[in-house]
């Protein structure tokens, strides 16, 4: 149960991270302070959701491309968070991208880090 909440910590925490780092960034995405922390929420359970779904899709139909499948959850993640209840706009093709590459980039990068060093603190 502890690593579960660890876990459910860590993935709101590094999407909190990830979409304020892309928002400083990028000057075409914006993140409405009052929609913040229903972005952070929502972009996360999409993301949680929609991973394994898009992994599954990419193994059986084009395995070259499986690797691609959390770059592709984020950018769908962000589309859904970017709908009306959201709180996040984004304009621009190349804002787009940019921003799945850098929230990608950064969720990745806390999935592996944080946890190692938690469960390595916490443990002492």
């Amino acid at each position: 149960m502890k690593k579960l909440m660890i876990g459910i910590g860590v993935q709101l925490g590094s999407s909190a991270v990830a979409i304020l780092l892309a928002a400083l960034f990028l000057p075409r995405f914006h993140l409405g302070i009052g929609g913040f922390l229903t972005a952070i929420v929502v972009f996360t359970i999409a993301q949680s959701l929609l991973e394994g779904f898009v992994a599954k899709l990419a193994s059986k139909y084009v395995p070259t491309l499986a690797g691609a499948a959390s770059l592709v959850s984020t950018w769908l993640a962000l589309i859904i968070a970017s709908l009306p209840f959201g709180g996040i706009r984004i304009h621009g093709f190349f804002t787009w991208i940019i921003a799945a590459l850098i929230i990608w980039a950064v969720t990745g990068l806390c999935a592996v880090l944080v946890p190692k060093y938690l469960l390595k603190t916490s443990s002492k």
